[in-house]
């Protein structure tokens, strides 16, 4: 029995010692490779087409910032786009950790990808890049007011980007486990009330697939948003 519910985040829960998740992570992830590479064996079908569709927009987006001018800044939006989605959909999984949840893993794709674009704006053109930690217009006395703000907004962007990844993901897992947790609990009280909380869950699950691409579209979307303050 689970002490919180929060205890459904623990990997410990996972079935078969423990092996399940990380065997089905790795499946994801290998999927998400393949699905780039249907093409040279098979003819199109509707798997293509959906895969296709999500890579064109994407890019679509990438090319409306100033990613495009960053040599595999587009590509790389694309396979995170993709594997964000793999990890969210496959922590709706029974018996599955689910990886998006933690800040572990949401950190690991939002840091490094800041990261490297502050680090590759700096070595670009440094004085273009601090100079646009003003913005123009600003009276001169707010203008070192103005800097301060700018820095810690650009610095905490990593951790509000992997915060809100992670957030929304938890949220939609703790609303399905207490909704399970009631459903469970109402097995030989109520057969009217066990058949409308089996309904609201079902609901509830299909909602949660579409948070789940939503939440990966934001954050792909935030970080090619990122990019335009590249020089």
């Amino acid at each position: 029995m689970m002490l919180d519910i929060f205890s459904s985040f623990d990997p410990g829960i996972n079935i078969i010692n423990n092996y399940m998740s990380p065997l089905v992570f790795w499946l994801i992830t290998s999927s998400s490779i393949i699905l780039f590479s249907l093409s040279l064996w098979i003819t199109p079908n509707t798997l293509m087409t959906s895969v296709n569709l999500i890579t064109k927009v994407m890019n679509d987006q990438g090319n409306q910032t100033h990613g495009k001018h960053i040599k595999g800044f587009n590509s790389f939006i694309v396979a995170l786009f993709i594997i964000i989605i793999n990890m969210n959909l496959m922590g709706l999984l029974p018996a599955v950790f689910s990886y998006s949840s933690h800040l572990l893993f949401t950190l690991s794709f939002g840091l490094p990808m800041w990261l490297a674009l502050i680090t590759s704006a700096i070595i670009f053109n440094p004085y273009s890049w601090v100079a646009g930690l003003l913005p123009g217009g600003a009276p001169h006395w707010l203008n070192p007011f103005l800097v301060i703000i700018e820095t810690i907004s650009i610095s905490v962007r990593p951790l509000t980007l992997s915060f809100r990844l992670a957030a929304n993901m938890s949220a939609g897992h703790i609303v399905l486990t207490l909704i399970g947790t009631y459903c469970a609990a109402s097995v030989f009280s109520s057969v009217i009330g066990l058949i409308l909380l089996i309904s609201i869950q079902m609901g509830y699950i299909m909602f949660e697939m579409g948070i789940c691409v939503i939440q990966s579209y934001i954050f792909c979307l935030l970080l090619s948003l990122y990019s335009d303050d590249h020089p």
